[in-house]
């Protein structure tokens, strides 16, 4: 019998399909991230769980895959569900879909809620090309180097991040990216209190600073492969911090810098050494 890798809904409970239900019911282990969310959305649906209730969260993954392992290899049936939207989707279940699929054990997926499908879909942005970022790095200093690297990404891209750090994140993006860059910042997607707000990065900067509620997905436009994109002092500095944390001298970073956008080494250092 097959792991399921199954979404369940990110706010609405309607959004289940009757697959989902199915699942639920007949699955002989239904693996969860949190077991008293799953209850909850099993009484939401009117569903008895027929099977074996386990936990599958970060921090038991690794043991608890080698059991879930086990119960495959016996035939069972077992349904691997997140909080809310798809699996692996910066949610815990990579291990075990990988050790199955290594064992050449039956995968299967039952397909359906995802937050940042749901965002791209109303956010408006160009969606034929586009890239998961997910939660960027929770230190500020790794946080701006990633987002150094994203600063001439074309595609749009899609984050995650929780309500208590948006705020700073909002304003690395902005900083990174550009105060007037396009965005949309979704808020309690399906859910009573839905939220979506298309502005710049620097408004949704400013909106965040005034404390906010509920998980946010955030879509951002991509930089256009047709406009000189002139990067901010933040997204300058965090260029030359990535290139000394790999190895270079910063002597070495502020010129690898400066050659690539083609600007003063002179102002390349001043952002990099700004206070």
């Amino acid at each position: 019998m097959p792991l399921i890798v199954a979404a369940t809904p990110i706010g609405n409970a309607d959004d289940a399909s009757p697959r989902l239900r199915a699942a639920l019911a007949g699955a002989d282990v239904v693996a969860a991230e949190d077991t008293r969310r799953l209850r909850r959305l099993a009484v939401a649906l009117g569903v008895t769980i027929g099977g074996r209730v386990v936990s599958y969260y970060d921090a038991i993954e690794r043991e608890r895959t080698e059991t879930l392992l086990d119960d495959l290899r016996a035939g069972r049936t077992v349904l691997l569900v997140t909080d809310a939207g798809t699996p692996l989707v910066s949610d815990p279940g990579h291990r075990l879909v990988a050790a199955a699929a290594a064992e050449a054990l039956p995968v299967s997926v039952l397909p359906g809620p995802s937050a940042a499908l749901a965002a791209l879909a109303v956010a408006g942005l160009p969606a034929d090309r586009w890239c998961f970022e997910g939660f960027l790095p929770r230190k500020a200093g790794d946080r701006r180097r990633r987002l150094a690297e994203l600063a001439h990404e074309p595609r749009t891209l899609v984050f995650f991040e929780a309500p208590h750090r948006a705020a700073a994140m909002l304003r690395d993006l902005a900083d990174a990216l550009g105060a007037d860059r396009p965005a949309v910042a979704c808020r309690e997607l399906t859910k009573t209190y839905e939220e979506v707000r298309r502005e710049s990065l620097g408004d949704l900067a400013d909106w965040a600073a005034e404390g906010l509620k509920g998980e946010l997905t955030i879509v951002v436009a991509g930089a256009s492969q047709h406009e000189d994109v002139v990067p901010t002092s933040a997204a300058l500095a965090a260029q030359v911090d990535a290139l000394v944390g790999s190895g270079q001298s910063k002597r070495d970073a502020v010129d690898a810098v400066a050659a690539e956008h083609g600007i003063s080494r002179r102002v390349v250092y001043a952002a990099a050494n700004r206070v």
